[in-house]
Parts: structure tokens; C-alpha cells; sequence
């Protein structure tokens, strides 16, 4: 009668035995095992890739980057700014009280270099700008009276008056008369703005350093006042020509002062501190921060009033100035040597120099003739027999995952083994089962060479067959 076949288990039962398995795999301990590959190919490859991740951090994350040092960005600083030199125009004589805007010496300010002037305005009606929609008018029916356009110049009274030249009409409006564009008179006022000197007082402090510095040095005999900026001779006298901040921001000065625009002077201060105070020194840089091929927002103008009376009226003229802003931004960064980061970044350089290994593993386990040795070389599988022991070494030894000294010698060949049977020894061999002896060494050396059959192809011995080692628990016991 045939015996009957073994019920496959449940999937209850089998979903114990993964869970088993996987928490039996949990507590295992994995060690690198050493082998010695001799190809010089891939010996190679893995220098290289040291070599270059060693340069990457010694050269770039050291030296250049300066990673050993602890940094803070963004100094806190003032700015305070004066500027001095007159100027002609059609008609006057502009001083700095007159074309300097704001007054008041911050770190950003205009300089009217062109100005359309509308004088003697009062209140009254008038007729409206052509450049208005909907302003020209045939009659009085196309003007709706009460009417504010929001880019207009005032509320629409309902008639069609002429324009200020031509033959003309537009709508009449009551406001500011006569309006901006029926008016208007240009004056320049760049001939000898070039020569406008600006200081630039600039301090800066870096708070987590209690590191601080200015931009002017404490010369005696009036040094300010007869020196100018200079990159080489003169660095801490921060005191520049308006031309020379517009060539060296690669602008024409005679353009930008009929369209106006905005140019951004940059001090940088960037400092090690691990050297000495007067090593951190400002970098000036200067450029033009409004996008000049963009017509829609290249320029720069505004508008303001002055106002007086006139035979007991109130009267304004109204200039729209053209001009050159200038923005002071100061930034920088500054480093010291610290040890939490230099720790950081030499351990994270001595993690990456294992990617050769990575690499190489990969291409050997992957791409060589011989991958299948390779893997069986490599990985090895170690199991420990459980046995009770009262002795303080067995039990260290077992705390540590490695078995008791075995009442048995290892397993002879099985010939060995019969003739011992057959001489009257069997009682030797009665259960347990004999433990084979290791037969691989913690370090192992293979050479990439052609087989030969079972031929010396590598210079250690040959993969285990067994995936059980039994340990010296001698040498564990002496721990």
C-alpha cells in the first residue's frame, strides 16, 4: 500500500514558517570576509576610484570649500552714503541738495542726471493727455461728464476742448493745468555728473564671532578728503566717481542718464577669521540690476512737486526725474576652524573612500569569468549547535554566538571511518552526528587565471560544501 503523500501546508502555517525564518534571519551577524583578488584590471579600477574621491575631498571640500571651518552668513551691517558736486543745466546751477533723492544718506538713493519740468500749475480745467485712452473727441457727446479715468489726470467735465498744439481735441478734465504732456520742458543734468564723488561708509559684525571691521581705515592728516578709490593703493578709501561706477559696470554714462536706471554696488566680505584681522578685507563689485534689453522695465524715473503761491493761488511745477539709483548690498561669509565639522566631513570622506569597494565587488560578483567562484568565496554561512554547559567559558562562548567544545573529533574521510568501525572503535562514532572541520581560511587570496580542471586556480583552498563551522571554543573561552 502506498504511503500517503505529505499535505502541503496552509497558507496560515506557511505564513508562520516566513515570519519564523525572517525573525531567525533578524538577529544574525554579518562580518566582512577578506579576499585577495589578483587582477590587476580591477586592482586598477579601485585605486582609481580612491585616488579621485581622496583629491575630491582633500582639494575641493578642504581647500577650496573649507569645510573644517565652522561659518555664519549674512554680517549685519550699516551703510551710510554722502554725495557731493554740482552740475549746469539749460537754465540753473544743481546742487546736491537738488538732485540727490532721498537726502537723507542711505544705502539707496537717486541721482537726477534729466528732468521734465511742467511748471506754474493750478487748479482749473484743462484739456486731457493725448496719450490717455479714450481722450480725443470729435464733439462734446463723446465725453461722458463725471468720468475718472485712473490713468488719466482728473475727472472729465463732458466738453471737447482743443489741445494744447496741433488741431486736435480731447476730452476737458478738471485737475493739475496744464497737464504734464501739454507742457513739459526737458533739462539735462548729466554734463558733469561723471565727476560726483560718493562715500560709501560701510561696518560690518559677525555676531556668532564677535568679529567686526569697517570699510575706512584711521589714517590721520585729512586722508579722506584728498583720496579716491583705488583697487590696489587705495582700497580703504571708499570714496568713487559717479562715472566710475557706471564704467565699471559696463554702461554708457550718457545713455543712462537720458533713460536712467539702477546700478547695484556689491560689498563682499568674505573672511577667515583663522587668520589675522587685517586678511579680511571688502571686494567691490558693481552692476546693473534692472534688465536694460527689456524696454518695459529698463530705466529708472519718478516724479515730485514743489509747491508755492502765486498772487494768493496755489501753484506747483511738476518734474518727472530721470535718474541713476544707486543700490549699496553688502553680503559676505565668515569661517573658523572648528572640530564637530572637520570630524564630519573626515569621516564622511573616509565612508566614501569604500565606494570602490562597492564598485568593485560589483563588477567582480557581476562582469567577471569567474563571478560564480567569486560569490561562493565570498559569502560563507556559519552555524552554531546549541548544548548546555555549566562552565563560565561555554556560556561566554554561547553569549557570543559560538558553540562548545565538541566531545568528538572531527570527521575522518568515510573509508577512515569503516576501517575504525571495523577494528572495534565504533563507540566513537555513535551519535551525535561528527561536525566537519572548517575548511576556509578568514583570509583568502584567488588569482584571476585560466582553470585548469581542479588545478591550482586559486591559491586558497576550496569553497566550503558545508554551511556549518564549528569554532575553537577554546581561544573564545580565554576572552
Amino acid at each position: 500500500m502506498a504511503a500517503a503523500e505529505p499535505k502541503p501546508p496552509t497558507g496560515a502555517a506557511a505564513a508562520r514558517r516566513l515570519a519564523r525564518s525572517c525573525w531567525s534571519a533578524f538577529w544574525d551577524y554579518e562580518t566582512p570576509k577578506v579576499i585577495v583578488v589578483k587582477n590587476r584590471r580591477l586592482g586598477i579600477v579601485y585605486r582609481a576610484v580612491q585616488l579621485l574621491i581622496l583629491l575630491y575631498f582633500v582639494w575641493y571640500v578642504f581647500i577650496v570649500q573649507k569645510s573644517y571651518q565652522d561659518s555664519e552668513t549674512g554680517p549685519e551691517s550699516s551703510v551710510i552714503t554722502k554725495v557731493k558736486g554740482i552740475t549746469l543745466s539749460e537754465h540753473k546751477v544743481w546742487d546736491v541738495e537738488e538732485y540727490v533723492k532721498p537726502p537723507e544718506g542711505g544705502s539707496v538713493f537717486s541721482i537726477i542726471t534729466r528732468i521734465e519740468v511742467t511748471p506754474f500749475q493750478t487748479l482749473g480745467t484743462c484739456a486731457e493727455s493725448m496719450r490717455v485712452s479714450n481722450a480725443t473727441c470729435d464733439s462734446d457727446e463723446d465725453c461722458v461728464a463725471g468720468q475718472l479715468d485712473m490713468l488719466g489726470n482728473g475727472l472729465r467735465t463732458g466738453r471737447c476742448v482743443p489741445y494744447y498744439h496741433g488741431s486736435s481735441k480731447t476730452c476737458e478734465v478738471s485737475a493739475w493745468c496744464p497737464v504734464e504732456d501739454g507742457a513739459s520742458v526737458s533739462q539735462f543734468l548729466g554734463t558733469m555728473a561723471p565727476n560726483f564723488t560718493i562715500l560709501i561708509k560701510n561696518s560690518i559684525h559677525y555676531p556668532k564671532f564677535q568679529f567686526s571691521k569697517g570699510n575706512i581705515e584711521n589714517r590721520k592728516g585729512g586722508y579722506l578728503k584728498h583720496c579716491t578709490f583705488h583697487e590696489v593703493s587705495d582700497l580703504y578709501c571708499p570714496i568713487f566717481k559717479l562715472g566710475y561706477i557706471v564704467e565699471q559696470a559696463g554702461e554708457n554714462f550718457t545713455e543712462l542718464a537720458h533713460t536712467g536706471g539702477v546700478i547695484g554696488v556689491i560689498i563682499n566680505w568674505d573672511c577667515d577669521l583663522d587668520l589675522s584681522a587685517s586678511e579680511c578685507n571688502p571686494k567691490y563689485s558693481f552692476r546693473r540690476l534692472d534688465p536694460k534689453h527689456i524696454p518695459a522695465s529698463s530705466g529708472y524715473n519718478f516724479r515730485f512737486a514743489k509747491y508755492y503761491k502765486i498772487n494768493g493761488s496755489i501753484t506747483r511745477t511738476l518734474i518727472k526725474a530721470y535718474g541713476i539709483r544707486i543700490d549699496v548690498i553688502v553680503h559676505g561669509q565668515a569661517g573658523k576652524f572648528s572640530l564637530i565639522p572637520t570630524i564630519i566631513n573626515l569621516a564622511t570622506a573616509l565612508t566614501s573612500i569604500g565606494v570602490g569597494s562597492f564598485l568593485c565587488d560589483w563588477i567582480l560578483l557581476t562582469f567577471m569569468n569567474k563571478n560564480k567562484v567569486y560569490s561562493h568565496k565570498k559569502f560563507d554561512k556559519v552555524c552554531t549547535p546549541s548544548h548546555s554547559s555549566g562552565s563560565w567559558p561555554v556560556t561566554l562562548a554561547l553569549v557570543l554566538g559560538q558553540a562548545p567544545p565538541p566531545p568528538y573529533p572531527c570527521s575522518p574521510d568515510p573509508g577512515q571511518a569503516g576501517q575504525l568501525q571495523g577494528e572495534g572503535q565504533s563507540q566513537a562514532w555513535a551519535a551525535p552526528p561528527p561536525w566537519p572541520c572548517p575548511t576556509s581560511a578568514p583570509s583568502e587570496q584567488m588569482v584571476d587565471a585560466p582553470e585548469r580542471g581542479a588545478g591550482p586556480g586559486l591559491c586558497a583552498s576550496e569553497p566550503s560544501q558545508q554551511d556549518c563551522v564549528l569554532t575553537d571554543a577554546r581561544g573564545l573561552a580565554q576572552l
